[in-house]
């Protein structure tokens, strides 16, 4: 498999420490929207892969908007080089988000809130949806909530930049939020369970422990442009 692609999925895996955070709302939203007796039911199973599924494909949609403009920027420059430079500023970014996720740097907060003015025009769409009580409901909800301000995605994001195209941008992206898919689904199905421990001090160190490792074997594996 290629090592981008198992990399965004183990960042999306390891992401889980946010997501409860930034998801974990929603996910509850999409049980409350159903009767008591369907709360673990195949329905209920049927709404939370319709919300992911749209979630994912937002992620991709951006990833492909992201994956463009890099391919923009290579061509605009010395090819070799601008990749280098995105390849680099994606594996300071994966740095970054380890710092936030762990608690050690909080700066990745202010990337959010800077998304927050586009968001505030989306969200009142996804409000319309609630509560849900079909699949197609929980499907478009996915679509919206797919950009909400995250630094975690953010992060992916940026290194979609260097992914060198509009499908390869899409396809980490994909990925990606396919790695962010058993954290969301068992939030669904045991979120008082999950997120007592996701909560854990030391379960946030070690995911941004190996988040930023991650960063560092992006930026090592980088070979100077002849």
């Amino acid at each position: 498999m290629n090592p981008d692609l198992l990399g965004a999925f183990v960042v999306g895996l390891l992401g889980g420490v946010h997501c409860l955070g930034m998801c974990g709302g929603i996910i509850g939203a999409l049980t409350l929207g159903l009767p008591q007796q369907d709360a673990a039911s195949a329905r209920f199973w049927v709404l939370q892969l319709a919300y992911n599924l749209g979630r994912i494909l937002s992620y991709m949609l951006a990833g492909m908007i992201a994956g463009g403009l890099g391919l923009l920027l290579a061509q605009a420059g010395p090819l070799q080089y601008t990749q280098q430079i995105l390849s680099v500023i994606a594996g300071l970014f994966m740095i970054m988000m380890g710092l936030y996720l762990g608690g050690w740097w909080m700066g990745l907060a202010r990337v959010e809130k800077a998304g927050s003015a586009v968001w505030k025009r989306i969200e009142p769409l996804g409000r319309k949806l609630l509560p849900v009580r079909s699949p197609v409901q929980a499907f478009l909800l996915g679509m919206v909530w797919g950009w909400l301000p995250c630094g975690l995605v953010y992060s992916v994001l940026i290194w979609s930049l260097s992914a060198g195209g509009l499908f390869s941008g899409a396809v980490l992206m994909g990925v990606f939020g396919l790695g962010t898919l058993p954290n969301l689904l068992l939030m669904g199905a045991a979120a008082g369970w999950l997120g007592a421990l996701l909560r854990k001090p030391l379960a946030r160190k070690v995911a941004g422990l190996l988040v930023i490792l991650f960063g560092l074997m992006m930026l090592l594996q980088l070979r100077p442009a002849v």
